[in-house]
């Protein structure tokens, strides 16, 4: 059982090592190095249970900063012709495709086109079309690797809700496409729709 702990703690930090969500990778990691710490305590390796316990310190002091740090985040309109965009779409295409495996880009259909900014790099983008005057379908809403820890969502659709109210729109429609996305949308406020059957998301 002893030996069981080293080799899940070994396979923890492996697994760790391959996300590509920096989050994602401390939290896990954290995990890893706990559980070796303790192997390294109960088998009499000190060395082994103080070099992991100090990896779990480091970890847990980059995981406040991270939960603690004041981000900028903006939105950044283009249109929908912009070769960035273009760019963009093309290189992410592939991962797009794994959470959105119907999306076809097709420019004349988009009312709103934006990137979202974080620290001012690209964090994702979010394209949108009209489903009646007050009603929009957000037909992509993609998050580069690096940043999904949820704050881009919680920032579109939370802190800056307004940036929708204030082209008169009062709510958000999504379609089903994926179950990681649709989890994703519930924690975002979004709620199952039975005439439409789609999720929605009612702007105050």
């Amino acid at each position: 059982m002893i030996e069981w702990i080293g080799y899940i703690a070994s396979i923890v930090i492996a697994v760790s090592m391959l996300m590509s969500s920096l989050l994602k990778l401390r939290w896990i990691n954290l995990f890893g190095a706990a559980l070796f710490s303790a192997y390294g305590f109960i088998i009499g390796a000190i060395p082994v249970g103080l070099l992991n316990g100090f990896i779990v310190a480091i970890d847990v002091y980059y995981l406040t900063k991270m939960y603690s740090k004041k981000e900028y985040f903006k939105v950044l309109e283009v249109r929908a012709d912009n070769k960035y965009l273009l760019e963009f779409l093309n290189y992410y295409k592939e991962d797009i495709l794994r959470y959105f495996p119907e999306f076809s880009y097709n420019p004349e259909m988009n009312k709103l086109s934006f990137f979202v900014l974080r620290n001012m790099s690209v964090a994702g983008i979010v394209l949108a079309r009209e489903h009646s005057v007050d009603e929009l379908i957000i037909g992509l809403d993609y998050t580069i690797p690096e940043y999904r820890d949820f704050k881009v969502g919680k920032y579109v659709y939370k802190e800056n809700a307004k940036y929708f109210t204030n082209r008169g729109y009062k709510t958000l429609c999504s379609k089903l496409d994926n179950k990681t996305h649709i989890n994703y949308l519930k924690k975002m406020g979004f709620k199952y729709n039975e005439n439409s059957k789609m999720l929605k998301k009612e702007l105050q």
